[in-house]
């Protein structure tokens, strides 16, 4: 047996972080000894929160849980977890039509870098209709979004839309 630490990284927008990711980390923590959640930095995306929100967010969601760090990252997937000596980038998937372009995704990691595996974990079935485009929508309409993301989230949701309130 190895006494290397297996890291994986998941990465994402969390714009913002769902209770799905949050299912999604957990059951990732089952399988790896460290996981990584890297905020993708993508200046071209227009995000709700900033990656510095978003990083604290994750932070405060994640309760000082030890084996979870949270980081943010611009450029090459790849690189990043070559950089990080990782192993294996965690993909959440929630329905058949996350299928094609996370596998091509997958596919192209690979041919870049071939030591790190891609890990597809599907969302657990309570989660299945959440993201957090929906959630953002729902959040500016003044829907309860209580059940579908962790209170730290809610609460700076509700900074940006105070119909929330």
């Amino acid at each position: 047996m190895s006494n290397i630490k297996k890291i994986a990284i998941y990465p994402g927008s969390f714009d913002p972080l769902t209770n799905g990711h949050v299912d999604v980390i957990e059951r990732a923590l089952e399988i790896f000894d460290e996981v990584i959640v890297a905020v993708l930095h993508n200046p071209s995306k227009r995000s709700l929160f900033s990656s510095a929100e978003r990083v604290e967010m994750i932070r405060q969601s994640m309760n000082g849980l030890k084996p979870v760090q949270v980081d943010t990252f611009d450029g090459l997937l790849v690189e990043y977890a070559r950089m990080k000596n990782a192993v294996a980038v965690i993909r959440g998937m929630r329905a058949i039509s996350d299928f094609e372009n996370e596998f091509q995704m997958a596919l192209m990691n690979r041919k870049l870098n071939k030591d790190v595996q891609s890990v597809f974990l599907m969302t657990g079935l309570r989660w299945i209709f959440t993201s957090s485009s929906i959630i953002k929508e729902a959040a500016q309409f003044g829907g309860d979004i209580s059940d579908m993301v962790p209170e730290p989230v809610k609460i700076k949701l509700m900074e940006k839309f105070p119909k929330l309130n």
